[in-house]
């Protein structure tokens, strides 16, 4: 059986009807033959059954399940679904208006409305729908008074121009598990308005950080900033860097052929996978909070913020400080 559900093709609705109409089979074995819950062909045939009007001139009849029309009545109840009327109930709108402006949440008048068994029920989703689509009026009683339903998925895009992306789950062991120096991570850390913000190259043995001022998001200034950064290390020191699927990292391959290393993605939403930049982040929060205007900052705080951090021990590093074990690895450091 399919673990995801999807509406039936054409193609499924005539086997139904042929095995139907013709060979009698039960909606089991149906629904068996097309890998489907046996709900699912009931609700199918029950809903769909009626009088094909191009038969009418044969005198025909009889309800019949027709795949076709029902594939038709399929298409526009998929179409006009988002348009029918949430609350039909006169007596259940009245009681969800007073009820709003009594100061009650839809989740509430919901729940409520299954102690009235007079009253149609309905659930909270459709509430809010019948506000913003139908009486927006009443967007002053909610809770919020959002003048836009929020979204429910994030508001950030899945999908991104990034092309010949490898993922994280292709990258060797020995960067997983930081027995090797050379592999860096990236991220951007945004200024109010997202107009600029701050580069963030750590490197994930080590944990020695680079923070440069970016003049905007575009991938073309990232890219430039994070070139400038590391071509001053050795080619030893500079092996890969795993990024975000955020715009500013399109760039990748030229960044690759630039510098001669690999370029690997974490999952989308999936921040912790990088989580050596993700703390480093944290700490500069201590000096520049959510919504400070970066653009502000000089590029001499930035670099008294870079000094702090490198000079700062760490436990994972058995309390010495990141230039200390870099410096270790690969002698002064060109900055």
């Amino acid at each position: 059986m399919k673990n995801t559900y999807t509406h039936l093709s054409l193609w499924e609705r005539t086997a139904i009807f042929r095995w139907h109409h013709y060979e009698k089979q039960s909606m089991r074995e149906i629904a068996r033959r097309l890998d489907r819950n046996h709900s699912t062909i009931s609700r199918e045939i029950n809903r769909n059954t009626c009088r094909d009007p191009s038969l009418v001139m044969y005198r025909l009849y009889v309800p019949t399940y027709y795949p076709h029309p029902a594939h038709r009545s399929a298409q526009y109840r998929l179409k006009n679904r988002a348009k029918r009327t949430r609350l039909k109930g006169h007596r259940t709108q009245q009681y969800v208006i007073h009820h709003l402006n009594k100061g009650w949440s839809p989740e509430i008048i919901s729940g409520r409305l299954k102690y009235h068994t007079n009253l149609e029920p309905v659930s909270y989703e459709a509430i809010y729908q019948y506000i913003y689509k139908e009486s927006p009026d009443l967007i002053s009683c909610l809770p919020r008074k959002h003048k836009r339903r929020r979204k429910k998925v994030p508001y950030r895009k899945a999908h991104t121009n990034i092309t010949n992306k490898t993922m994280i789950y292709d990258r060797p062991e020995s960067v997983n598990n930081r027995s090797e120096f050379g592999h860096w991570e990236s991220d951007t850390v945004e200024s109010k308005g997202r107009s600029c913000g701050l580069n963030v190259l750590v490197e994930r043995a080590s944990r020695l950080t680079h923070i440069t001022k970016l003049e905007s998001k575009k991938s073309k200034h990232t890219e430039k900033v994070i070139v400038r950064r590391l071509s001053k290390h050795p080619s030893e020191m500079t092996k890969s860097i795993t990024y975000d699927n955020g715009s500013e990292n399109a760039a990748h391959i030229k960044i690759n052929t630039k510098l001669n290393l690999k370029s690997y993605f974490c999952q989308p939403y999936h921040s912790w996978e990088k989580g050596a930049v993700e703390q480093i982040n944290s700490l500069i929060r201590r000096f520049i909070p959510k919504k400070s205007d970066i653009s502000e900052i000089s590029g001499r705080d930035i670099y008294k913020i870079e000094k702090l951090l490198n000079n700062r021990p760490r436990k994972c590093l058995n309390y010495r400080t990141p230039y200390e074990v870099f410096r270790e690895q690969c002698g002064a450091l060109l900055l």
